[in-house]
């Protein structure tokens, strides 16, 4: 187990899995008809951004998308304090008979794709919801399994995956850490 940070995709490796990704997700739905990429706050929505470029260049049309803040439908809430930090949900377009693509950056426990399942269902009802994730960490507690994965990671006991953004973190990187002692 490493006790340092270990890179598990440079910023070559995430820009090459953003683009394979976006592929995945038109060969899935034969096109952009009817496609809304709906990134989940905060790092979902930058990957969200990300495969629309990369969409928008191979299809020479723009996809719609949003984000979601799936705070309010947490089933933890409680745990996150007294008074939560709550993002911005932007759906632009109607979703009912669309095709939905959540997009988040690690895929845990599927407890926070629970919440954004639960928040798109007051929006409406999509034709179909796809999962586009960049990175699988496995560990499931609930039956939700992505249908497109950037990369899949065994993370050993006591590390986690930080997925690092240059929008929110000065640079793009997926790095394997060892989980601090609280």
């Amino acid at each position: 187990m490493p006790a340092e940070p270990t890179v598990v995709l440079t910023a070559r490796a995430v820009e090459r899995t953003v683009r394979r990704m976006a592929d995945e997700l038109l060969e899935l739905n034969d096109g952009i008809e009817r496609l809304i990429l709906v990134g989940i706050q905060r790092r979902g929505v930058q990957i969200a951004e990300r495969l629309a470029a990369v969409i928008a260049e191979r299809e020479g049309r723009d996809v719609p998308r949003g984000a979601l803040d799936i705070t309010l439908y947490r089933d933890d809430l409680q745990s996150v304090g007294p008074i939560p930090l709550v993002g911005r949900t932007d759906l632009p377009v109607e979703i009912d008979g669309q095709v939905v693509v959540i997009v988040d950056d690690v895929l845990f426990t599927g407890r926070t794709i629970r919440a954004a399942l639960d928040e798109l269902a007051d929006f409406g009802r999509p034709a179909r919801i796809l999962l586009a994730v960049l990175v699988d960490r496995g560990g499931r507690e609930l039956p939700i399994q992505p249908d497109v994965v950037g990369k899949t990671v065994d993370v050993p006991l006591g590390h986690r995956i930080d997925v690092l953004v240059s929008a929110l973190d000065g640079r793009d990187e997926v790095v394997l850490a060892p989980v601090k002692p609280a």
